[in-house]
């Protein structure tokens, strides 16, 4: 392991090489929100399946223009859900939905009709071929790719392919992650009274809230002392549970009860990197475990546990998940900011649409990294390089949404 601080684009590389796609598996699609699509979906019919009429009224035929004053008698009725049925002459009474009858090709609205008797209309406006007709295969025609590989499926997907007929899909496997948050001093039950020196615990349900948007399965949770033996035992239950990425909070850097780099070592694995030029999080660690388990040692503030999460295990995810590297949105800086040099800042952000659609990116206040409540305003990332010092309003940055699977909406109008 090299003992420099390395740059964020290096180590990123070292854990995308470290990282490897898994399998696929099929997934019924009532349990498919959320799931990544490990091959393109191919429908196999026609959506529409028939022609149908696009509201109430009356589907009859003719000429190109069927005109206004045409008197016709009504032959029968066509309901939502009634199958075959041939007409080539007159007027069919037709409900919104329902398959118009073969020989027929327009529906005329309810509205521009008059019913003179029991079985008699009259037009009340020129009606011309395929009007108010839902074509067969117009929203979706067979054999057409409707979802490509990577898509993440959300509840509007699910409802075109439950529209198709599809009951299953291949996705691909999530990635099982277990979290192990460790310091003498966290509280786990917020409803135990703190003693004096003691703080409740939010990188634990932080991390458990986020990694299943991100695309993973929790398997395994614990919080630990500053212990190094309850350490490693909690390391080997996260093993045991099946997590191939274990993410730790806390005990990486350089002080007395920093002990995660030590009982690495005394487990076999491998430290391929520890501390990067970033801020917040430097003392970030990643290892290779027996077993080619993935662990990244996060330190344990809270924004420094974000910005491991999003910058660095997410990509890994990506990588599990048979994505490609993610690419960030540009926009406009909306107050200057400026920083310490040779650190890349991840900036909890908040992006904006103006009066004149214009999109920028407001840096908020409170970057420190143990200050919670601005990444509860935030609604993106923004990334200042390491070579950058100083950024002036309207200059333009890089922009990432709050997880890898999701991008924000822009707020309101900034002033």
């Amino acid at each position: 392991m090299s003992q420099e601080t390395l740059a964020y684009e290096d180590a990123l590389r070292i854990v995308l090489g470290a990282s490897a796609k898994l399998g696929a598996e099929h997934c019924p699609l009532s349990a498919c929100l959320g799931r990544v699509l490990a091959t393109p979906v191919i429908s196999a019919v026609n959506l529409p399946p028939f022609h149908n009429s696009a509201m109430d009224g009356y589907a009859l035929t003719g000429n190109a223009i069927v005109s206004a004053g045409t008197e016709l008698t009504i032959e029968g009725e066509q309901a939502a859900g009634d199958g075959v049925t041939y007409a080539g002459i007159g007027a069919w009474e037709i409900m919104t939905g329902a398959r118009i009858p073969d020989g027929l090709d327009r529906v005329v609205p309810v509205e521009q009709t008059e019913r003179f008797a029991p079985s008699r209309v009259r037009l009340l406006a020129d009606v011309a071929a395929g009007q108010n007709v839902r074509v067969a295969g117009s929203d979706v025609a067979r054999g057409e790719h409707v979802l490509e590989t990577g898509t993440a499926l959300q509840a509007q997907h699910l409802m075109l392919l439950a529209a198709l007929g599809v009951a299953d899909v291949a996705v691909s496997q999530r990635p099982r992650v277990a979290v192990i948050c460790t310091g003498r001093e966290l509280v786990d039950d917020p409803a135990q009274a703190l003693a004096p020196g003691q703080i409740r615990n939010s990188n634990g349900p932080f991390l458990a809230a986020r990694l299943p948007l991100a695309g993973a399965d929790v398997v395994h949770t614990e919080t630990v002392g500053d212990d190094t033996e309850a350490f490693e035992a909690a390391l080997r239950r996260a093993w045991q549970a099946g997590a191939k990425i274990i993410v730790t909070s806390g005990a990486v850097s350089m002080g007395r009860y920093d002990f995660v780099p030590q009982a690495l070592e005394r487990l076999g694995a491998e430290t391929l990197f520890h501390k990067v030029a970033i801020r917040p999080g430097k003392p970030l660690l990643f290892a290779r475990l027996p077993g080619d388990v993935l662990l990244f040692g996060l330190p344990g503030n809270p924004i420094a546990v974000a910005v491991g999460l999003r910058f660095f295990v997410e990509p890994a995810l990506r990588v599990m998940l048979g994505l490609p590297q993610e690419s960030p949105r540009r926009a406009t800086l909306i107050n200057r900011y400026s920083k310490k040099p040779r650190l890349r800042f991840h900036l909890k952000s908040r992006l904006h649409l103006d009066a004149h659609g214009h999109l920028g990116v407001e840096v908020l206040e409170g970057q420190e990294s143990y200050r919670i409540r601005p990444l509860a305003d935030a609604n993106a990332w923004a990334v200042m390089p390491a070579e950058v010092d100083v950024l002036a309003a309207g200059a333009l940055v890089d922009v990432y949404g709050v997880g890898h699977l999701e991008f924000p909406l822009p707020c309101g109008s900034h002033p």
